[in-house]
Order: C-alpha cells, then sequence, then structure tokens
C-alpha cells in the first residue's frame, strides 16, 4: 500500500435514513479531502438501491431525490439504469471502504458481509455486531444475557399486532403502562418512534413502526436524563466522557431534535457522580464487547432522576457524523478532534483485517 490511502467512502442506501447519511458523507468527505494523506473515493447508494461511482455521485443523488419529488419517474429509472447494484469490481480500487450508512442495508451487516466476502477492509463492526446491534429486540436480548440494567420492553412482530390488536394492547399496558415508547426494530435516528400516552395513541404507534418494520419494541416511558457515550476501539476499547442531551421544544428526543440545528444541547462532562460516571463507562464497555463490536459506537443510556440508576439503552454501530452528531462531539470534548478521530477509525479498521 502507497503513502496515500485510498478511502471508499459509501453512502445514501435503502434505509429511512438516507437523508442522515447524505450529511454524515458530507463532513466526512469534506475532512479527508482537506489533507494530502486520502484519496477520496465516492460512491453514493439510491433510495432503489443503485450505486452510483460518478465524479459526483451526492450531487446524483439530490438530483434524483428531486426528479422523484417532482414525479419525473422516467429520469430517475434512465438515471439509476446506468449503474449497477453489487459493482464488486469498484472495491479494488479501494484500500480501505468507510460504510457511512445509517439503518438497514448499510449499518446491519448486509454490506459488511459483502466487503467480508470481497476481502476489502472496512471501517465498524462486522457482520454479527452490526446485524445484533441495528436489531434492537436482538440487542435488548444479548445485554438482558449479561445483566445489564435495562428499561422494561416487549417485542412484537407486525403480523402479531395486526391479527391481535385488541390483547396486544392489553398485553403492553399491563407489563409497561403509559407513557411508552414504541419504535422500529431496525431503524435508528429516531426514524419512526412515537410516545403513547393512552390507548388510542398506542394503536397509531404501533400502526406507524409496523409500516416501517415488521418487527416492533415497546419501553417502558422513565423519568430520565438522557446520556450517551461513544466508544472507540477494537479488541481494547476506550470510552469518551460522558455527554447530556437536553432538548428544547420536543417531548422527547425525536429526529427533529437530533437534526436540526439548535434541537438539541449536549453537555460534556455531564454532572454526576464520580462514580456513576464509572459505572456508565464500564457498563458500555461490555456492552460494546457483547456484541462483539469494532472501530466504533454510541452506547445511550437513560439516568433515572428519582434513583440515580443507570438504564443502558441502545448501542449504534455507525453513530451520525453530521456537524451536528453527538459521537464526533464526544470525542473532540474528551480531546480527540474530528480529523484525528476519522485517522483513528481507518487505522483500526486496517489493523482488524490485518493490512497495517
Amino acid at each position: 500500500m502507497g503513502a496515500v490511502i485510498r478511502v471508499m467512502v459509501v453512502f445514501g442506501g435503502r434505509s429511512g435514513e438516507h437523508e442522515v447519511s447524505l450529511a454524515s458523507a458530507r463532513a466526512v468527505m469534506h475532512t479527508l479531502h482537506r489533507g494530502e494523506r486520502y484519496e477520496v473515493l465516492p460512491v453514493g447508494i439510491t433510495r432503489e438501491g443503485y450505486w452510483l461511482s460518478s465524479s459526483d455521485p451526492m450531487r446524483e443523488l439530490e438530483e434524483l431525490a428531486r426528479k422523484a419529488a417532482s414525479g419525473d419517474e422516467s429520469s430517475v429509472k434512465s438515471l439509476t439504469s446506468a449503474t449497477g447494484k453489487l459493482p464488486v469490481d469498484l472495491l479494488d480500487a479501494a484500500d480501505v471502504v468507510f460504510p457511512v450508512l445509517h439503518g438497514p442495508y448499510g449499518e446491519d451487516g448486509t454490506i459488511q458481509g459483502m466487503l467480508q466476502l470481497a476481502g476489502v477492509p472496512y471501517v465498524g463492526s462486522g457482520v454479527l455486531a452490526s446485524s445484533a446491534g441495528m436489531d434492537k429486540v436482538t440487542m435488548k436480548k444479548i445485554f438482558a444475557f449479561h445483566g445489564l440494567p435495562q428499561v422494561e420492553w416487549l417485542g412484537l412482530t407486525r403480523e402479531e399486532w395486526e391479527n391481535d390488536r385488541i390483547n396486544q394492547i392489553k398485553a403492553i399496558e399491563a407489563a409497561l403502562g403509559y407513557p411508552c415508547f414504541v419504535k422500529p426494530s431496525n431503524l435508528g435516528s429516531s426514524v419512526g418512534i412515537n410516545k403513547a400516552k393512552d390507548a388510542g395513541e398506542l394503536a397509531g404507534a404501533l400502526d406507524a413502526a409496523a409500516d416501517l418494520d415488521r418487527r416492533i419494541i415497546v419501553e417502558q416511558g422513565v423519568d430520565a436524563r438522557e446520556i450517551e457515550v461513544a466508544v472507540l476501539g477494537n479488541e481494547e476499547a476506550e470510552v469518551s466522557s460522558p455527554g447530556e442531551i437536553t432538548i428544547a421544544g420536543h417531548d422527547f428526543y425525536d429526529y427533529e431534535a437530533k437534526y436540526t440545528e439548535g434541537g438539541m444541547q449536549l453537555e460534556v462532562p455531564a454532572r454526576m457522580p464520580d462514580e456513576t460516571a464509572s459505572e456508565l463507562r464500564e457498563i458500555a464497555r461490555i456492552a460494546y464487547g457483547a456484541i462483539d463490536a469494532a472501530g466504533m459506537a454510541r452506547v445511550d443510556f437513560f439516568l433515572e432522576r428519582s434513583t440515580g440508576g443507570l438504564l443502558l439503552n441502545e448501542i449504534n454501530t455507525i453513530p451520525g457524523f453530521t456537524p451536528t452528531s453527538v459521537y464526533p462531539k464526544l470525542w473532540s470534548a474528551s480531546g480527540l478532534p474530528y480529523e484525528q478521530l476519522l485517522d483513528r477509525l481507518i487505522q483500526l479498521a486496517l489493523e482488524r483485517h490485518g493490512v497495517a
């Protein structure tokens, strides 16, 4: 491998987090372009799953979105028909792939499996951790096996909900009560999450989640502070200082709060006793190892206001890299600025795959 590392940044994708992926990729590519250490090879994936490897796939994806919104389906089909769905030959040009894909068909082990078969190093977790970290029901079962503290929750399928709506609502009310939060099991960025305060809202939230995923999770609402940490590393993981999320004008930490400038504030380090911060970081390490994560992850917690107890919420194996994203902000506040963070992630990928 030469002095210049060829980094293929893959973005877009078929999930509901397509737009978040574009925003993350802009920041990643802009930073990698600034130095002379990397050659950036941008590859976009359309919402239909076609790969774009032109000189400016970001512009093409945005143009496709505009044409689709205007009803110009013929132009969309003309452009996407000229591309491929699995351009494995493109991978020969890359020393390492940086998947900046959030949600299904990117964060869930699918692209990781393809890259593994092709023998190409890539940033982030492997197939097992990616798939386990994507599916919230599976993730919570793994955390329960390791005895990690969590909120009370129930999982169900779309079929179970649609075939027995009344009894499913009764079961949720008996086990969790109100308020509760309904989520698609396999989406992130708070896409499709709704808070339910009564049976009517619960039914609507379950319908909304079922439209997005065949697996659904319902979690008990808790009066708690939102705390997050960033994890970095392969076998030896480092954990950032904890940060507290505060939101303004939102009932909970939803999609708009996450990705609208000023929608949330991050305080690092979060105010808490030293022993609580130590416990939180240790739980994050255990959760990271429990799913066999590598490279990076963001681990989210609830800190109960009444008891000061910690509850593990979830792990995200490809956290957002937008200018407002928590993961890079946590590392920046912990002494690792954005550019150096990308360097570390690429180096960890090469080490993990035996290249460096």
